[in-house]
């Protein structure tokens, strides 16, 4: 990387993420690595020290003066500092690994250093796991999670996975990502959306809090600042247990992985897509627990915010936020499995075209520049419209190696913003999708009730496929396929 002077200026986008941090939502990205075997923890600081300190951002820390963050290298770094060993009471499984996962959720990285910490873990089923927390400051998910596959090796004793290649040599972004076809055809506007986020803080809130001059703002035509109405003019989503006001502590649970090539069996026998499968899973999961609750759910919508990357692929090693939000509904009071994966793929669908992403990157950057008043006031019009926090990210579909041990399963959150009390996150890996969810404990004190019935779901999606007359290898036309199971495409 090439050298910079000590005080590199923090962008405004990263800014924002910088000042987000609630006692309730630290702005921290979490990961979790899980391993069968044993890995020594001098075999992972040396891999820190060769593959993750090779991005000088990590050596760094944000300071914020004179109302400006700069990025400032630590004269002290200590990698013992950031490389910890721990060992849970044996015997230790997956109940006690989330605990912890759960209690590390909730403590801040020290200010006073570069905020990112690798906890690793012993005793867990004869093996290790590997917790990652870094400040969401320092770039979005999607760098993350690329920043932790090129650590990874093809086999035990290498070469590297997923090296960091030129431009050049490396294809486009992965057709496999549902979110990031969305922005194909907009990757032109983002500079648009940045003039314009600027002008909401030369505005101040005005347009946020009168509804009228949204109005008069669509009238102006143009699909950008009709999207800028559409925002301020969204009602929240339905009141449901998942929305309130979170408090500190945090609850994590993850669900068995479902076999990515079943999910597509479904997906082509149903009409949908991989994306729409997990989605209205996902959604069935959380209705359903909701009906076990003993509330009703007819009608209700569950409004969650998805991070959309808007970087090639290839230019994740620049670190940095760069990403936009849609806001997904899922239907999760339909209880019919194929109504609601054909519900999914609809709402999906309207958001093709949409300068949602674009706009909330724009509406990101004003945070960061703006005085802190007015980003208070954007994160909480954000935030309010929405109960959950989601992200779909496909992995590699090859196991992978790390620090010598090879990597059994993978998951990780992004935070959540404002008083967004839940966070669901779906990664796929080595031919599976994975299922994770973090909740504020007095919203929803048992996850792992959400979690567990995921995979039942995903059983009645099947089931209803195999009532088709002609079996899940046969006519492929969802409208025979509504018609068998007694809905409407």
């Amino acid at each position: 990387m090439a050298a910079t002077s000590r005080r590199e200026k923090v962008s405004a986008v990263d800014t924002a993420w910088l000042r987000m941090d609630r006692p309730h939502n630290l702005m921290m990205i979490t990961g979790v690595l899980m391993f069968r075997e044993r890995l020594p923890i001098a075999r992972l600081k040396r891999l820190v020290a060769e593959r993750f300190l090779v991005f000088r951002r990590f050596r760094q820390r944000p300071v914020e003066s004179a109302g400006m963050a700069f990025w400032d290298t630590a004269r002290d770094f200590d990698l013992d500092r950031h490389v910890v060993h721990t060992a849970l009471p044996a015997p230790a499984g997956r109940r006690e690994l989330q605990s912890l996962v759960s209690r590390l959720a909730t403590v801040p990285l020290d200010p006073a250093h570069p905020r990112w910490q690798f906890h690793l873990v012993d005793n867990l089923d004869g093996g290790s796991a590997l917790i990652v927390r870094i400040h969401h400051s320092y770039a979005d998910g999607i760098a993350l999670v690329r920043v932790m596959l090129s650590m990874t090796d093809a086999a035990e004793r290498g070469p590297p996975a997923m090296p960091f290649e030129p431009p050049a040599r490396r294809r486009a972004a992965s057709d496999d990502d549902p979110f990031a076809q969305l922005l194909q055809p907009f990757a032109g506007v983002l500079a648009t959306a940045r003039r314009i986020g600027g002008a909401l803080v030369d505005k101040g809130v005005e347009l946020w809090t009168d509804p009228s001059k949204a109005i008069e703002l669509a009238n102006q035509g143009g699909a950008l600042t009709a999207e800028i109405a559409n925002l301020t003019l969204m009602e929240q989503d339905s009141p449901t247990r998942f929305k309130g006001k979170p408090a500190v502590a945090k609850r994590v649970a993850w669900a068995e992985a479902l076999p990515l090539d079943e999910v597509k069996t479904i997906g082509r026998a149903l009409g949908g897509s991989v994306n729409d499968v997990l989605l209205s899973c996902v959604a069935g999961a959380l209705g359903r627990y909701l009906r076990d609750k003993g509330d009703d759910t007819d009608g209700v919508t569950l409004r969650a915010l998805v991070p959309v990357n808007l970087r090639p692929i290839e230019k994740a090693y620049r670190l940095g936020n760069q990403f936009g939000l849609v806001f997904l509904d899922l239907p999760i009071g339909i209880e019919n499995p194929v109504e609601r994966l054909y519900a999914v793929r609809d709402n999906m669908a309207a958001l093709k075209g949409s300068h949602q992403p674009v706009l909330a990157l724009g509406i990101l950057a004003a945070m960061g520049a703006g005085p802190r008043i007015l980003q208070e006031t954007l994160l909480s019009i954000l935030a309010r419209n929405a109960s959950a926090v989601m992200t779909n990210v496909p992995g590699p579909q090859q196991p992978l190696w790390f620090a010598g041990a090879r990597i059994d399963s993978l998951m990780f959150w992004v935070p959540q913003s404002g008083d967004i009390g839940m966070g669901v996150s779906i990664l796929s890996y080595d031919g599976k999708a994975q299922f994770g969810v973090i909740t504020d404990k007095g919203l929803c004190p048992d996850p792992g009730s959400i979690t567990e019935r995921v995979g039942r779901e995903f059983e009645t999606l099947v089931l209803a496929a195999l009532m088709c007359p002609w079996g899940i290898d046969g006519d492929l036309d969802p409208r025979k396929v509504a018609r068998a199971v007694g809905i409407r495409a």
